[in-house]
């Protein structure tokens, strides 16, 4: 854009790059080649997406799914689209407040997917700096500290997830789907990384995607320095209007000197990206959106140029409003180490028919065409329960946990259903080992006990008269194999491999029995 050969009235000493970018800035010059649009599905939809993109920029297609709040310039649209200027350079951030991501921040990386399916260049920026502060934007009292030792092994496992991520959405296969990591058409998986940066291209040079860490440039810059080149650019007013900053200080917690500075830290980031790598657009979550114009104010204000722009997508809710990203045992992680494929894939196949359409749009790569099928679908004669949400299931397993993930995903749920013909051995539960409840008891404790007694004592059920109620109604299942005989007896070859047996009450409720010794 022209911002970026604008910048000669105010050359402030932190805004100078640093020696950890300046080898980089000339490489991060070259012209993006435009991107194959990947996605997972069948040919024809497929080719129906990609005259999608070639009918609207990006901007219009976020906003034809719902995945835009607000932006900050009308001219980000066409800048988008301009034949005559470069490939945008996008960046969202993300803090290390914890060794992965959560679903809530899963917007965000779809949001620079889209981004980089289109053409554009999509930086993740991860706040090892930022981090060591906490943003206020929507918490009702301050983040507690975390030491060192942990934001450093959290930007780590957050910059490895990214980068998976970002590479698969990048690299596309013969037939326009998303690779899963392989080498196809001679393109290489290739990374580099250099002073704590982060960059993935393609074989002819090209870059895919790029993260930075904002501690890299942060631990140069002394707080007088800081105060006198970009303090006195800010308006304690206009602070103090930001949504984030009214809320907290109308709490009872209220708010901390350090909290309030926060917006002018992340405001400092787009400065300092957009005047030494090129990055003229940040994309956050609607609560974000005091932050983001902070970094816009104080690049417009310092620098004395236009062309850096906004844009946040509304928050991941439900449709009664309360947040989407939640469960009975905690957050929905997006690292495989924090929570297993299968959960994940069973989170979004047990979404509610009234979200699942909406949750398909912002969510996933499918056409709008082929979304629209999937919900006429669900109103026709016959439709059968649950199909539309298996779709958001797969698409969505795949995008974070790639091809291999949702194949673990796939085969954990074949197992674990009531009736499933899937033989089970030992492989199976050594699979599922961490996703289902299990005890661990003498073989001479399970063989020839009864179901009955067996059921309760193991706590799958409370009495005995719950579990025989149960079997009339054809609820329980002995390694998927439903039981309705109440004298029935666990017998040698109902223990597989002699090692393990699965009870189940019900389709969630399930039980895994592990035997010590055959004694």
């Amino acid at each position: 854009m022209a911002a970026a050969r604008t910048f000669l009235i105010v050359q402030p000493k932190l805004l100078g790059p640093s020696r950890t970018f300046s080898a980089l800035y000339r490489h991060h010059q070259r012209r993006n080649l435009p991107l194959l649009l990947c996605r997972s599905s069948s040919k024809s939809s497929s080719s129906t997406l990609e005259s999608e993109k070639k009918t609207a920029n990006v901007v219009e297609i976020l906003q034809k799914r719902g995945l835009i709040e607000s932006i900050t310039s009308e001219n980000l649209r066409s800048a988008c689209s301009d034949p005559r200027v470069s490939p945008l350079k996008v960046y969202c951030g993300f803090d290390p407040t914890a060794e992965s991501l959560h679903l809530g921040n899963l917007l965000g990386i779809i949001v620079l997917s889209w981004f980089q399916q289109c053409g554009h260049k999509p930086v993740a920026l991860i706040g090892g700096a930022t981090g060591r502060i906490g943003d206020p934007s929507g918490k009702s009292m301050e983040r507690p500290e975390l030491d060192i030792e942990s934001i450093e092994k959290n930007s780590a496992g957050i910059k490895n997830l990214i980068s998976k991520i970002l590479w698969r959405n990048a690299v596309c296969g013969k037939e326009g789907n998303l690779d899963r990591g392989s080498v196809k058409d001679g393109i290489l998986e290739v990374g580099f990384q250099k002073d704590g940066m982060l960059s993935s291209g393609l074989e002819d040079g090209t870059d895919s995607f790029t993260i930075f860490n904002n501690y890299d440039w942060w631990k140069d810059i002394t707080l007088l320095d800081f105060l006198r080149e970009v303090g006195r650019f800010a308006r304690v007013g206009v602070m103090m209007a930001k949504e984030s900053v009214k809320k907290r200080l109308a709490s009872e917690e209220g708010m901390s000197y350090t909290e309030f500075t926060y917006q002018l830290l992340q405001g400092y980031d787009f400065l300092y990206l957009f005047k030494n790598m090129g990055v003229n657009v940040q994309i956050g979550g609607s609560d974000q959106w005091g932050n983001i114009t902070a970094g816009t104010e104080l690049i417009r204000k310092i620098l004395q140029v236009e062309g850096a722009y906004g844009l946040t997508f509304p928050l991941l809710l439900k449709s009664d409003g309360t947040k989407f990203g939640k469960s009975e045992g905690g957050a929905i992680w997006l690292s495989p180490v924090m929570l297993s494929p299968y959960k994940f894939y069973q989170y979004f196949f047990s979404v509610p028919d009234v979200d699942v359409v909406r949750f398909l749009k912002i969510l996933t790569f499918l056409s709008m065409e082929e979304i629209q099928e999937l919900e006429e679908g669900m109103k026709r004669p016959g439709y059968i329960p649950n199909t539309v949400q298996r779709k958001l299931a797969e698409e969505v397993t795949r995008f974070v946990h790639g091809e291999e993930g949702l194949s673990e995903a796939l085969k954990a749920t074949e197992a674990l259903r009531p009736g499933a013909e899937t033989q089970l051995n030992s492989n199976v539960f050594e699979a599922i080992a961490e996703d289902v409840p299990s005890c661990t008891l003498a073989y001479g404790q399970v063989l020839n006990s009864s179901l009955v007694d067996l059921s309760v004592s193991i706590g799958l059920l409370s009495s005995k008269s719950a579990v025989r109620r149960l079997m009339k109604q054809g609820g329980l299942y002995m390694n998927n194999k439903r039981v309705d005989v109440e004298d029935r007896m666990v017998e040698e070859g109902d223990i597989v491999e002699g090692k393990v047996l699965l009870l189940s009450a019900g389709k969630k409720n399930k039980m895994v029995i592990r035997i010590s010794d055959s004694s």
